[in-house]
């Protein structure tokens, strides 16, 4: 199996990252690829690389409101577009920052912040890959089975990890079994 370790973060690895995650699939019969996108280029690179696969590629965005009260960053004809290709976009409740963000502001320090930081230790990608199996798995829209979760640093995706999957009220219990793209500095 391939795995590749960057040099640095950015979006010029999305394409080499989800041909990785693909192939990894592949190789290990996993049913489940989750990938982040904000505002819908990365699952529109994702839909291309797993276009006539068996693989259910799921699409997760930011919470609405994330940097705007009511707004949601990918776009609605952007989100239908994905749709078509046969992706799932899932929009929820992001578990290492919406809660907690809201006890920083007030307080200047949340738990969730502390295992967000925590994991940022390995990437900004694996915080995200790790949260992301959380919030698929309390949507119930993976089994608790190895996915493949990826994410990104800032733009597009350089990160990709086969993760054990667990809901959120059980986070300590997920497993990332490999790292298989990851940046070495972000």
């Amino acid at each position: 199996m391939r795995r590749v370790s960057f040099p640095v973060g950015g979006a010029q690895h999305t394409e080499e990252t989800l041909t990785i995650a693909r192939e990894a699939a592949v190789e290990l019969g996993i049913k489940y690829v989750v990938v982040a996108s904000t505002q819908g280029d990365t699952a529109r690179v994702a839909a291309r690389i797993f276009k006539d696969s068996s693989v259910k590629v799921i699409v997760v965005t930011h919470n609405t409101g994330f940097k705007e009260p009511g707004v949601q960053e990918m776009k609605l004809e952007m989100r239908q577009s994905i749709e078509k290709e046969g992706l799932t976009v899932y929009t929820g409740t992001m578990v290492l920052r919406n809660l907690g963000a809201a006890i920083r502001d007030q307080m200047g320090y949340s738990q969730q912040e502390l295992v967000a930081n925590t994991l940022r230790i390995l990437g900004q990608g694996v915080k995200v890959c790790v949260e992301m199996a959380a919030m698929v798995a309390d949507a119930g829209l993976v089994p608790i089975e190895d996915i493949i979760a990826v994410a990104g640093t800032k733009k597009g995706a350089d990160t990709a990890v086969v993760i054990y999957p667990q809901p959120s009220n059980r986070f300590f219990n997920m497993k990332i079994r490999e790292i298989l793209a990851k940046p070495k500095d972000w």
